[in-house]
């Protein structure tokens, strides 16, 4: 069995998710002593092994002296990594990926060679622009673990707050964490695009996003929406419809629509105005 004192790792993917996650792990006291990546000589790997102080190594090298493996690498690479460590592996190692939409399956090809490894996954739920600011953000954040209670207790040791996602609902997870998240993003990139032509300074709206987030958080989404959708203004709709450009309608219309069904609008206008191009004629 895995066992936490001993607190050797290896870093397989040093993107920013998994050069954050390990240097977090770091000024906790585990020891980085391995980075593989496409190549030894990789930039990628070569700047995480300099910044952890630990030594860039092919991935059938990387796990040979550690406890615990972090796989880091893209979904898609998930399965080849594993393969591609199995022959290297201490019995006893714990092995984990940091996908947010993968299953353990994804660590098949890996329990199949070396059953006497164990095998676990860690999803941190929070944005990683950077490794720097993804450091400041990790304790704190929610994530999603699977795997022997080494996994529960690796995330409690960084100050997160562990919860488990059924493998049946890990990709509804996920598509959740994108919506509010990566969406989210675009979102914004259309109101910023909108109000800078309207010659609004985009500084200006985010009291106001933030101050909705708080409201959901607070009252929940059907009592934080307001608006003109959920005051049933059709008026006000049709005219932001006419008043922006072609591109920004069909995003503009789909939202407006969630926040239609979330406010439980039957309006016949509404759903008129926001489906139908012929109900803009009467407004240009």
């Amino acid at each position: 069995m895995f066992d936490q004192a001993k607190r050797a790792f290896a870093l397989v993917g040093p993107g920013r998710a998994g050069t954050t996650l390990a240097v977090a792990m770091a000024a906790r006291g585990w020891a980085p002593i391995a980075v593989a990546g496409r190549s030894p000589d990789s930039p990628s790997v070569l700047r995480a092994a300099q910044r952890l102080g630990a030594s860039p190594c092919e991935s059938s090298d990387v796990g040979c002296d550690a406890d615990l493996v972090v796989i880091a690498t893209p979904d898609a690479a998930i399965a080849d990594a594993a393969a591609s460590i199995a022959s290297g592996l201490r019995p006893g190692v714990l092995v984990i990926h940091l996908s947010g939409a993968c299953t353990l399956d994804e660590l098949e090809k890996l329990r199949v060679a070396r059953p006497d490894v164990e095998v676990g996954s860690l999803h941190p739920l929070q944005s990683l622009p950077s490794v720097d600011v993804g450091i400041a953000r990790l304790s704190g954040s929610w994530c999603a673990v699977d795997g022997p209670p080494a996994v529960e207790r690796l995330a409690v040791s960084l100050g997160m707050r562990p919860f488990h996602v059924s493998d049946d609902d890990r990709v509804a997870y996920h598509s959740a964490a994108t919506i509010a998240s990566n969406h989210l993003v675009a979102l914004l990139g259309q109101a910023i695009r909108i109000a800078e032509r309207a010659g609004v300074p985009s500084a200006a709206l985010f009291p106001l996003v933030r101050a909705t987030v708080d409201n959901v958080e607070t009252l929940g989404a059907n009592a934080a929406l307001t608006g003109p959708v959920a005051r049933g203004d059709v008026d006000t709709v049709l005219r932001h419809l006419v008043a922006l450009p072609d591109d920004e309608r069909t995003a503009y219309r789909a939202l407006a629509d969630q926040a239609r069904l979330l406010a439980g609008g039957t309006d016949t206008a509404l759903v008129e105005a926001l489906t139908s191009s012929e109900a803009l004629r009467g407004e240009r």
